[in-house]
């Protein structure tokens, strides 16, 4: 029973086949999908979309790239009331992403901290975006660490060095398709690390595992992903989804892939 905990299956590249998208995962053995926001308007999709499935669950985020001088209160107010929908289980997308020029690193940083401050007034998990801003990330995490800051490193791209780190700080380092490509560094990432820190997610539609690598990714390809931690681990491949599947319920404050989410708390 394989996890996808990230992926946007609510996005238009869906729209034309989701319902088969989703008949393709079941027949693969996905049990359990966690759709991802990254703004207040697909934010409201992945809600709509998790309503309508027993096994899909929502968060609700605000993307790096989506930050910009106009967004304001309103917005983290219209996301923090989104969040306390009974589908959704975390935060985010949130985080830094330094890739590009255009966006303020400073206004990054402002909102992310704002909304990990959401997270852990609602006691939510976070789902933690980061590119080319690993220092700046970490170090906010540090200074806004609590007792329940706790979350994902999503399609993880550090060294063992920073995964450690990010262990330490409480968080999970969920692997992506780019585990399955041929100059990727995150198998030894892997090796390195304890399976009961390490989660599985597509990110779909992009980074497709091989063999599938520059078409449009979707959440059956999960399984794929898992079995090349199993093979890296040395596990049996049942027993690497079985844990990787427990660590999501846990995190995600999720019963079972079939129930709906405990009530959170501090409401």
């Amino acid at each position: 029973m394989f996890v996808d905990v990230h992926c946007h299956l609510s996005f238009p590249d869906f729209d034309n086949d989701r319902e088969a998208v989703i008949k393709r995962l079941k027949e693969q053995h996905v049990s359990l999908l966690i759709d991802t926001g990254a703004d207040p308007a697909t934010s409201k999709r992945s809600i709509e979309l998790a309503a309508r499935y027993s096994f899909i669950h929502s968060t609700v985020g605000l993307h790096p790239h989506d930050i910009t001088d106009t967004v304001a209160e309103p917005t983290f107010g219209e996301l923090e009331t989104l969040a306390i929908s009974p589908k959704v289980v975390g935060i985010g997308e949130i985080g830094l992403d330094y890739h590009y020029d255009e966006y303020d690193p400073e206004l990054q940083k402002a909102a992310f901290r704002t909304m990990l401050r959401i997270a852990k007034k609602l006691d939510l998990p976070v789902v933690i975006h980061s590119r080319d801003a690993w220092q700046d990330t970490l170090d906010i995490l540090r200074e806004e660490k609590t007792s329940n800051l706790r979350g994902i490193m999503h399609c993880f791209s550090g060294n063992t060095e920073i995964a450690r780190e990010c262990i330490r700080l409480g968080f999970k380092i969920s692997i992506p398709g780019t585990l399955t490509y041929k100059k990727s560094t995150l198998p030894s990432v892997v090796s390195d690390l304890e399976i009961g820190d390490l989660l599985t997610e597509t990110d779909a539609p992009w980074l497709s595992p091989v063999p599938f690598r520059g078409k449009r990714n979707e959440p059956s390809y999960v399984g794929l992903i898992t079995k090349m931690i199993a093979e890296i681990k040395e596990l049996p491949l049942e027993a690497t989804a079985e844990i990787i599947k427990n660590t999501a319920l846990d995190l995600f404050s999720i019963p079972t892939v079939t129930e709906e989410p405990r009530e959170k708390r501090n409401r």
